[in-house]
């Protein structure tokens, strides 16, 4: 199946808001009508891309996208993105799950304990669970 090659999930999007402190700077950047929310260990003083505006890519690892059914969830992880299932391929250990949310689509490894535990299937409605520091950015070239 595949599940071990780990591709990256990659995305589009536009810097909203840039806050800075160190070497640390804490981007919100917007896709569509989504804002993902990404922690880098850069400021615009030292990578000339990080500019109010400026298109970014956003890359993250399927491994790195956990999957929740509940939307109202209390706990720390801020990007988190509704999304439908429109596809699953189960294996012996891990599953990997097809997403799509504003017509972008992602993927999504768990284990195939997580997958039944949830009890997911095609056409669900879930939210994807990212964590600021799994998201890293690039310069739209």
């Amino acid at each position: 199946m595949g599940f071990l090659n780990n591709k990256m999930n990659t995305l589009l999007g536009n810097i909203a808001e840039i806050k800075s402190y160190d070497a640390l700077s804490l981007l919100k950047i917007a896709h569509g009508q989504h804002v993902f929310t990404v922690v880098v260990i850069d400021t615009p003083e030292t990578a000339q891309y990080l500019k109010k505006e400026n298109k970014i890519k956003l890359h993250f690892k399927e491994t790195a996208v956990s999957i929740a059914r509940k939307e109202k969830l209390a706990i720390s992880i801020q990007n988190r993105i509704p999304c439908k299932i429109t596809a699953i391929q189960k294996g012996r250990l891990l599953c990997e799950i097809d997403l799509v949310f504003e017509n972008q689509h992602i993927k999504s490894i768990v284990t195939t304990n997580a997958c039944q535990q949830l009890e997911l299937k095609e056409n669900d409605v879930v939210v994807a669970l990212i964590k600021t520091n799994d998201i890293s950015i690039s310069p739209n070239d």
